[in-house]
């Protein structure tokens, strides 16, 4: 197998070079269980754990290797695993707050090309949920793709369709069905050799299924959701990386129950191009379209040709993001702190061994 049909590029080797030099060698992450790692070499598949000085360096979660990273890697000697001494920087990277800490980062897959966005047209499809996604999705630097899967629970998946490229103009939509193995055709259209696509939603939407499908065998174990409410388990434990049969690679992901933002940046305003369409009519160049006088975007919902639920989203992802880039920023302030009295010590330390020669 060639490193290129693992999605190696140009820019990797840059980065590798240094290391090559050393004798390592560079792999990918495949499979991400706690405190170990499946990685592909071009020669084999095998299991490696971060190095010492990987773990000490670290200064975070993101920090640590993710499904789809590209790694500096040193075999055993002897017997063993292998360990991963470097991730090398990230093309793009899906991430989202850990579940937990509201000032912790964690990636869910890196170097990603297309993310599917999937969500499931039974009794728990959610148009709000999707308009999350999409701002994520934006924030990672790959292409998002809406997938609207179980079409044959719709009775009009068309409409349903036009309904969501409304909310996300120019982004690809496409009703599917992992039953129908034919409708997975357009998905494999944004697939190609050496190219790597994420399946990314909640539990239960399909995502096992959609990726079996695309396999073309029964590879991730699926289960069915309750009927009540359509609402699923988590099947996939891990995220894994698979390698599909006509080229490409496809990284599967649990179902998230909740998606917290991070750093999202300006990508919850590119998630409602509608609203950003009509910013420019606002009186104030930084209105945040919420009490301020002459904001074209109320006017715009309390007349009806901006829903006001479109609104309401766009407030609630932007006020969470506000509270989210705050709370890094007193994480900021007290690691600076920290970092402050370490050196201090240091420097008491080094001064008290002097005096003493």
């Amino acid at each position: 197998m060639l490193l290129e049909d693992l999605g190696w590029t140009p820019r990797f080797a840059e980065a590798f070079a240094p290391y090559a030099a050393q004798g390592y060698l560079p792999a990918r992450v495949s499979l991400e269980h706690t405190h170990i790692y499946r990685v592909r070499t071009a020669d084999d598949e095998q299991l490696a754990r971060v190095s010492g000085r990987l773990r000490h360096d670290a200064s975070g979660r993101a920090d640590f290797p993710a499904v789809g990273d590209w790694v500096v890697l040193e075999r055993p000697e002897t017997g063993g695993d292998a360990r991963i001494r470097a991730v090398l920087p990230r093309a793009t990277r899906f991430s989202r707050r850990a579940a937990g800490n509201p000032t912790e980062e964690q990636v869910v897959a890196a170097n990603i090309d297309t993310i599917f966005l999937v969500s499931g047209l039974d009794q728990d499809f959610n148009p709000r949920r999707i308009e999350r996604y999409l701002v994520t999705a934006r924030d990672s630097g790959a292409a998002p793709v809406i997938v609207l899967n179980k079409a044959d629970l719709a009775d009009d998946p068309g409409a349903i369709v036009i309904e969501v490229q409304s909310l996300a103009p120019g982004v690809p939509v496409h009703a599917v069905s992992a039953k129908t193995p034919g409708s997975l055709d357009a998905l494999r259209a944004f697939i190609a050799p050496g190219r790597t696509a994420a399946l990314l939603g909640s539990s239960g939407v399909g995502k096992s299924s959609i990726a079996n499908g695309l396999i073309g065998d029964e590879l991730l174990r699926t289960r069915e959701v309750r009927e009540s409410d359509s609402r699923g388990r988590h099947t996939t434990t891990g995220r894994q990386m698979v390698l599909l049969p006509g080229g490409g690679i496809l990284i599967d992901t649990p179902g998230m129950r909740e998606l917290q933002l991070w750093d999202a940046g300006e990508s919850v305003a590119g998630a409602f191009a509608d609203i950003d369409a009509l910013a420019p009519g606002c009186r104030f160049r930084d209105c945040r379209h919420v009490s301020e006088p002459g904001c074209a975007v109320v006017a715009a919902a309390a007349d009806g040709s901006l829903p006001a639920v479109r609104l309401e989203s766009f407030r609630k992802l932007q006020d969470e993001q506000d509270h989210q880039a705050t709370q890094q920023d007193e994480r900021a302030r007290i690691e600076q702190k920290r970092q402050g009295r370490i050196g201090a010590k240091a420097l008491r330390s080094r001064l008290k061994d002097k005096g003493r020669t």
